[in-house]
């Protein structure tokens, strides 16, 4: 915990220093709303952007997946089988399919493109899923990738940083402004409380978020219920419920993952999973015929 505060900080203050020395090379006046706003989608989006296009080769090297070029047992050909048939179920092209080592039950999609993405499972899920289980799991992340639920969330992130980034000056300038007793121009206690603005701003973006996040999980898990059997899809949350352990997937593809959580308050606003129980009941509850394909995308 006392790391990720620490680099939540040093990254605020990252931004903030970058931001405030690229409108002063450009002449950017902090005083005028557009140029602050222009700046601020640049550096709001820019990452989110980048972080998409990226998105397949951080996966793959950050987990050590292998993509399946050339099945090299039954198993690597039954899943290259059963992601081709889903995908054409979905309206999308055939998305890479790979395999990392990793010890717990767990999936994900990632790619700037519904039609050029990438799923991947673990080593773990393989060992303890029934076929029908991982089935499930499978069209769970062709859902996800069906629904542009990448790039939904990049765009989201990028609006979300921008609002940031601009409400956190603009009222960082007026708190500023009554804290010196009108003086022009901004002071050094206006750069510390941009610092604190963006900390607190940023907070309350990351549970919008996260908000959207458990959203897009309802509809995935549909999603896998219509192209896997909702019965398929119910005994793949439940073995989850199972066999639940810490995710070691890395950060950026976490979201993406078909791994539950467990939370309460605070917590709770900020995790990108509902509780499995809450995925498996909104299941069981589903009117028959939910979730399905149309045109292409998992409803």
């Amino acid at each position: 915990m006392l790391k990720r505060v620490a680099l939540f900080l040093a990254t605020n203050l990252a931004v903030l220093a970058l931001v405030s020395v690229v409108m002063s090379i450009l002449g950017v006046n902090a005083d005028q709303f557009g140029g602050l706003l222009v700046m601020a989608a640049l550096f709001g989006f820019g990452g989110s952007i980048i972080s998409l296009l990226v998105s397949k080769w951080m996966a793959k090297r950050a987990t050590g997946a292998h993509v399946i070029d050339t099945p090299r047992n039954e198993a690597e050909q039954w899943l290259l089988a059963t992601v081709r048939r889903q995908a054409q179920q979905a309206g999308i092209g055939m998305p890479e399919v790979a395999i990392y080592d990793a010890p717990e039950i767990n999936a994900f999609a990632t790619g700037a493109n519904r039609n050029n993405a990438l799923v991947a499972v673990s080593t773990g899920l393989l060992r303890a899923m029934e076929r029908d289980e991982a089935e499930a799991v499978l069209g769970h992340e062709v859902s996800h990738v069906a629904n542009g639920d990448m790039v939904t969330m990049a765009l989201l992130q990028g609006v979300l940083n921008t609002f940031v980034i601009v409400l956190a000056r603009v009222v960082g300038r007026v708190v500023d402004g009554y804290l010196s007793g009108g003086r022009e121009g901004p002071g050094i206690g206006y750069y510390a409380i941009v610092f604190i603005l963006d900390m607190v701003f940023g907070l309350f973006a990351s549970m919008i978020a996260m908000w959207f996040s458990r959203h897009r999980e309802f509809r995935a898990d549909n999603g896998g219920a219509t192209l896997a059997g909702r019965n398929k899809m119910i005994a793949a949350l439940e073995r989850l419920a199972q066999n639940h352990g810490v995710s070691t997937l890395p950060k950026q593809v976490q979201a993406f993952g078909i791994s539950g959580g467990a939370g309460g308050g605070l917590r709770r606003l900020l995790m990108s999973h509902p509780p499995l129980e809450e995925r498996i009941a909104a299941l069981r509850n589903a009117p028959l015929g939910g979730g399905a394909v149309r045109q292409g995308v998992i409803a």
